[in-house]
């Protein structure tokens, strides 16, 4: 047992009239006994560890003014308490705080050897009267007897207290990790998005929205993009533009992509309040699609150049924009020429600065205005 602890059980329960000092050692009614100058775990705020003898000296006349108690431990030969570690020190003692930073626990081995008053004539006595039982007294009998006879030095609440550990940096830590697993699951959830065109209308149920959509065409719809590096939207740089409204040019794209380039890219519209969520996939092989899959082409951006639209499964121009929704990217400072065929097309003039980047988020929010209105149009 701790000197230390059990000083404070005697405290708290106020039975300080029970430890009485023999000779050189203080004895704990009949249980415990402690030699005086047993140094305790409470250290002081100067580094050296408080005596017993000196803890049991200031719990017995704390209620003196310090310069009494002080004059009155001189007389006895006693060390004192220092005034700094009056209060705190008390705090502990009487039980209003479960731990101090003041308590460095003694390394067991190195405490003087502290021997239990009567234990062992009480533990004979017991012995005989068991021993008369029959030989009733077995290795549970024992165990029963010690575990009566131990007393806690710590609770649950105390364990938890070291000063060198940081329990905080362990939950944060943790919370870190759920976050990280939460993104990869979005991420993931994201990708698969491929697979399902998901729509919440709040104008209509699910399942009538579903089926006007499969009139389009089954599964995601598609919005084609030139593979030609001359225009300013490509499959390297349609993501950032229409899902977080920022341009960037598809030569910095090439040299921030890692890996080749992609078949294809699913878009979908993240900054809006619109509760309707579609997914599209981005293409930039009109070639390689089947002719179920020109079901599902819904908008193109285009070149401004006749042969973009060589072996597309339609006759003209016309019924191309009639069918599908047409946009041209130009920067606003670009001449009117770079514009004049594509103005004689069913199709909307997207312009961008070429510095200001702040406007990019406007031109796509024009853009996915525009292709939800021809969506809503071609399910009627």
């Amino acid at each position: 047992m701790d000197p230390l602890t059990l000083l404070r059980e005697y405290t708290i329960r106020n039975d300080l009239d029970k430890i009485v000092r023999v000779n050189d050692e203080y004895r704990f009614g009949t249980d415990y006994s402690f030699p005086a100058a047993i140094d305790t775990a409470y250290r002081s705020k100067h580094g050296t560890r408080y005596t017993l003898e000196t803890l049991i000296h200031f719990i017995t006349n704390h209620h003196l003014k310090h310069i009494d108690y002080i004059q009155n431990a001189r007389s006895l030969r006693i060390p004192a308490v220092t005034l700094p570690d009056r209060k705190p020190l008390l705090d502990y003692l009487t039980g209003k705080i479960q731990s101090s930073d003041s308590i460095l626990p003694l390394d067991f081995p190195n405490i003087p050897h502290v021997a239990p008053v009567n234990v062992d004539r009480n533990l004979e006595r017991e012995g005989e009267e068991f021993a008369t039982q029959d030989s009733l007294v077995d290795e549970k009998s024992s165990i029963e007897l010690i575990r009566a006879r131990e007393k806690p030095i710590k609770d649950r609440e105390d364990m938890l207290v070291f000063k060198t550990r940081d329990f905080y940096s362990v939950l944060t830590s943790a919370m870190k990790r759920d976050e990280e697993r939460q993104r990869m699951e979005a991420l993931q959830r994201k990708d698969n998005i491929v697979a399902k065109n998901r729509i919440e209308s709040r104008g209509m149920g699910l399942g009538e929205e579903a089926t006007k959509m499969r009139k389009i065409g089954e599964g995601v719809p598609i919005i084609l993009v030139p593979s030609a590096f001359s225009t300013l939207i490509t499959i390297y740089n349609v993501k950032d533009f229409l899902e977080d409204g920022v341009y960037i040019p598809t030569d910095v794209k090439l040299k921030q992509a890692k890996g080749g380039k992609p078949d294809c890219v699913t878009v979908q519209k993240k900054f809006s309040r619109d509760r309707v969520v579609t997914a599209y996939e981005v293409r930039d092989k009109p070639s390689a699609l089947k002719s179920e899959d020109w079901d599902r082409v819904v908008a193109v951006f285009v070149l401004g150049k006749e042969w973009q639209f060589k072996d597309w499964p339609f006759k003209d121009h016309v019924e191309i924009f009639n069918k599908i929704l047409g946009f041209y990217m130009r920067f606003e400072d670009d001449s009117v020429e770079s514009a004049k065929t594509v103005k004689q097309w069913n199709v909307k003039i997207i312009s961008i600065s070429k510095n200001k980047r702040h406007q990019d988020r406007a031109a796509a929010l024009e853009v996915w205005d525009k292709l939800e209105e021809f969506m809503r149009s071609r399910s009627r």
